[in-house]
């Protein structure tokens, strides 16, 4: 579950980037684009914590199983 969970995350990511690259393309909601775009960053550090191991070589991902 927390496998499709991560997944769902990193395509929203593209999601959001792509939208914001167009939303600044378009010339307008300059603000909204910068918040789509800081919360790609706020998932793509949540995914980070997620999956990256710690000093011991365990990630959070493989202790949640």
């Amino acid at each position: 579950m927390l496998n499709t969970a991560l997944s769902l995350m990193m395509l929203t990511i593209i999601a959001l980037v792509l939208g914001a690259i167009y939303l600044l393309r378009r010339g307008g909601a300059t603000k909204q684009a910068l918040l789509m775009l800081f919360l790609a960053m706020v998932l793509g550090i949540n995914i980070g914590i997620w999956t990256l191991p710690d000093a011991s070589g365990n990630a959070p991902v493989d202790q949640a199983k």
